[in-house]
């Protein structure tokens, strides 16, 4: 399997989330969207054409992006989960996913994703 190449980005800070575009876009990666919000990213992957995500955990008014997890889970679409904070925030049923700590850096969001296909 190759490396994932249409990417949904789920990032409630627009500075972080267009320095992932960036990311993704020197990396030759599409985003398949950028969502702000559990109802937009749920939005996006039902609409179809993802490879994978990167998830941050702590959206927007306390929003937790659990939901968005089991959605893509349960399609089989790969993701990485983006944290400033330690694994022990992790939800049990996400625990092996791989986790891309912040302040991201390009090799590191390039090594996970490599590491999802």
């Amino acid at each position: 399997m190759t490396s994932p190449a249409r990417i949904l980005v789920v990032e409630d800070e627009p500075l972080i989330a267009m320095m992932l575009e960036d990311f993704l876009d020197m990396l030759g990666r599409t985003v398949a969207g950028t969502a702000d919000s559990v109802a937009a990213a749920i939005a996006l992957i039902e609409q179809g054409g993802i490879d994978a995500a990167i998830l941050d955990v702590h959206l927007r008014g306390g929003e937790k992006s659990w939901p968005v997890a089991d959605k893509l889970a349960a399609a089989g679409i790969p993701f990485v989960l983006a944290t400033g904070g330690s694994g022990d925030m992790i939800e049990d049923t996400h625990r092996d996913r791989p986790v891309l700590s912040k302040p991201f850096t390009m090799d590191a969001v390039e090594k996970a994703l490599n590491d999802l296909g």
